[in-house]
């Protein structure tokens, strides 16, 4: 909805509220206009059957006999249901108002960045092959736990990621490697919710995403370190891993995937994701 609308719609009922506390007469014409245009409606309804008149003929009497109290209210008692009213729905306005339906910075953002036409025809030709795993032991490594706690059970099949999203992985680590000189390695790609209230059980350092809040869910995400001299290289303090983020965090870019190395909450110089319009596939909803 648009922000606009919301804040008109917000002041529309504070006016109206405000109107009804402090102005008799408006508290008159809007009981009148109730009368006039519900109540008569009401008793034709009741009359056009037996039971089911009789039934609306007892919600009637209980409404008559509120609205015979309420006509009786004072202004304290006007003020207090006037504030009430304000209090029951100026939330949700607010809460639509200055949120978006975001859950974390950067899992709702729909869009698209423009692709390189040169690289939209790579995308469009040869189907990349995804490179041979690495060794296990590699994964499990006291520096990669130190950097990447539970790297050694994540999952890193290709064929679980979206097909799409894998390409243009593939094409990141092609461009990494013959253009720069930086030989990928995927650390994670699809992710289960299990495994990702796991992590988030390791603190914020890790993972803020609760499950169904990450694109690892869908796999349309993946994070991914540099593979030099049989080892991985995560750590951001070596010079040469940082120029690779840079360039791996253009790169990606570069083919339309978004770049966690550019969020502001917490930095992912390794994540890279694809966003689709719409945000997070409709099924993160009924799953959450």
């Amino acid at each position: 909805m648009n922000l606009g609308v919301m804040l008109a719609a917000y002041l529309l009922l504070v006016t109206a509220a405000v109107a009804l506390l402090v102005l008799p007469a408006v508290r008159r014409g809007v009981f009148a206009w109730t009368r006039r245009h519900v109540v008569d409606c009401w008793q034709a309804t009741r009359q056009a059957s037996g039971v089911f008149g009789r039934l609306l003929g007892a919600i009637e009497s209980r409404v008559r006999g509120v609205g015979a109290s309420m006509s009786g209210w004072g202004t304290m008692q006007w003020s207090i249901a006037g504030a009430l009213l304000v209090a029951l729905v100026a939330p949700s306005l607010l809460a639509l108002w200055f949120g978006t339906g975001r859950l974390l910075e950067g899992y709702d953002d729909t869009t698209r960045r423009r692709v390189d036409p040169q690289i939209a025809a790579l995308l469009q030709g040869e189907q990349l092959v995804p490179p041979a795993p690495l060794p296990p032991e590699v994964f499990s490594t006291r520096e990669v736990e130190a950097e990447r706690p539970m790297l050694a059970t994540s999952s890193r099949e290709w064929g679980a990621l979206d097909a799409d999203f894998r390409q243009r992985l593939l094409l990141v680590f092609k461009i990494m490697r013959e253009k720069h000189g930086y030989e990928m390695a995927l650390l994670e790609g699809y992710r289960s919710p299990e495994r990702q209230e796991l992590l988030r059980s390791r603190g914020p350092s890790v993972t803020q995403a609760a499950a169904y809040q990450s694109y690892h869910q869908f796999g349309l995400a993946g994070d991914s370190a540099f593979y030099r001299d049989g080892k991985l290289v995560i750590s951001e303090k070596d010079p040469w891993a940082m120029r690779g983020y840079q360039l791996y965090g253009e790169v990606a870019e570069s083919v339309g995937l978004t770049w966690g190395g550019r969020w502001t909450s917490i930095i992912d110089l390794g994540h890279v994701e694809l966003r689709r319009a719409g945000g997070l596939p409709k099924s993160a909803a009924n799953a959450s």
